[in-house]
């Protein structure tokens, strides 16, 4: 997980950060929207604000020169009109920190001061880079509407008034047409930039699901691998402490138990390790039990005291799915192992039948063992288990006390 913070909280621009600019810098740091602080001027903007003020500057020396060659004009209001410029020039640099607030007050100060035209326009044309259309519409709207207004009041001397009014209004769509374009490129940004996040996190939880459904996948395969085998070696180990004067025989027998049993232990956690280190399934990696080894898990069961009786009626075992064995198989070895550990000394009934077309049944129950068997923990794991393979192979599991006071497991598993 600190790689995964490192990665979210490292910088987006790395090289030429300076080339952008630094509105969309801010937009895309996490950094920098979580601590409030305004984003900073990169050298880019340093230059398109520079180029802005000499932009103002020179059509207010323009207008400047329009004011004093008409001598209509008294000169208080044209020296008015040169400081309200003036103080206009000086405001565009604010013009990034405050867009809405200079484009609605270049609106009045625009249409009374000639020499203001050039800031007004560069305000409308930030406000629609920076802020919604919404508010661009009310600024070029009240703008537009002067428009008529200001050319009947001071009439260029060198356009019809007809002309000036329509150049200028075809200036002001564009400018707003151009902001708006601006607008939509780094949205445009932001989103695919939002959109990548959001597909690295969503890779990201697909690989942590898939990485946990694999850890269920091994510790239930771990599970029913060997818990049966375990489960041997404990019983034939308890016999032999509790029972240090039997036969010669006898003892002899156990210890070959314990030793089959813990080579096969052995041997099916080396199978494993091999299937997760090559990364094949468990179908590739290693021989599957099927129906056929149920007979074989019978005999295991006996060997080791276990009283089993096994009532197969399948219609071709044969042309079973290799799913529906498999699940009936751990269905069967966990059912005996159970009885194993919480029933000692019962007989088992372990009964599978169907076939294809009509499914497969599997139960396996033990009666009420005889006097307290002490609780064994992590008692139901293996249920849970189980009851989750049922319902992947498309089927169901059953399990629960029967009135005589024993415990039956019953698994109803479609073929066909």
């Amino acid at each position: 997980m600190t790689g995964d913070k490192a990665a979210q909280t490292a910088p987006v621009f790395t090289g030429r950060r300076w080339f952008f600019p630094s509105a969309l810098i801010h937009e895309l740091d996490p950094d920098a929207a979580r601590s409030g602080r305004r984003p900073r001027r990169t050298a880019r903007d340093w230059v398109v604000d520079f180029a802005c003020f000499l932009l103002a500057v020179l059509v207010g020396l323009l207008g400047a020169r329009t004011l004093n060659g008409n001598h209509d004009i008294p000169h208080a209001l044209a020296v008015a009109d040169q400081v309200l410029g003036a103080l206009s020039c000086a405001a565009i640099w604010l013009r990034r920190r405050w867009p809405l607030a200079l484009a609605a007050a270049m609106v009045p100060v625009g249409f009374v001061s000639e020499t203001s035209g050039g800031v007004a326009l560069i305000s409308l044309f930030t406000l629609a880079v920076h802020r919604p259309f919404r508010y661009v519409a009310w600024a070029g709207g009240a703008q537009a509407v002067l428009v008529p207004l200001y050319f009947w009041w001071r009439p260029d001397p060198d356009l019809p008034y007809l002309a000036s009014v329509v150049l200028f209004v075809v200036l002001v769509v564009a400018l707003v047409g151009w902001g708006m374009f601006v607008r939509s490129k780094r949205q445009l940004m932001l989103s695919l930039r939002d959109r990548a996040r959001r597909a690295e996190t969503e890779a990201r939880l697909r690989a942590e699901q898939a990485q946990r459904l694999a850890r269920e996948a091994i510790a239930r395969e771990m599970h029913d691998v060997l818990a049966h085998r375990l489960t041997l070696l404990s019983v034939h180990a308890g016999a032999l402490e509790f029972r240090p004067d039997a036969p010669r025989e006898e003892v002899a027998r156990a210890a070959g138990v314990i030793r089959e049993s813990a080579h096969e232990a052995l041997q099916d956690l080396r199978e494993i390790i091999g299937v997760l280190r090559a990364g094949d399934s468990d179908d590739a990696g290693r021989p599957q039990p099927t129906l056929a080894a149920l007979d074989t898990l019978a005999a295991e069961s006996r060997q080791a005291g276990t009283k089993v009786t096994l009532d197969r009626r399948v219609t071709d075992p044969a042309g079973a799915p290799a799913s529906v064995g498999r699940t009936a198989y751990r269905i069967a070895q966990e059912g005996l192992t159970n009885a194993r550990k919480h029933a000692p000394g019962t007989e088992v009934t372990v009964s599978v039948t169907g076939g294809p077309g009509e499914g497969l049944t599997v139960t396996v129950r033990n009666p009420a063992p005889e006097g307290d068997v002490p609780h064994v923990p992590g008692a139901g794991q293996g249920l849970i288990g189980l009851t989750e393979r049922a319902t992947l192979a498309g089927g169901a599991l059953e399990h629960g006390p029967t009135p005589d006071g024993g415990f039956e497991i019953r698994a109803r598993l479609p073929w066909g």
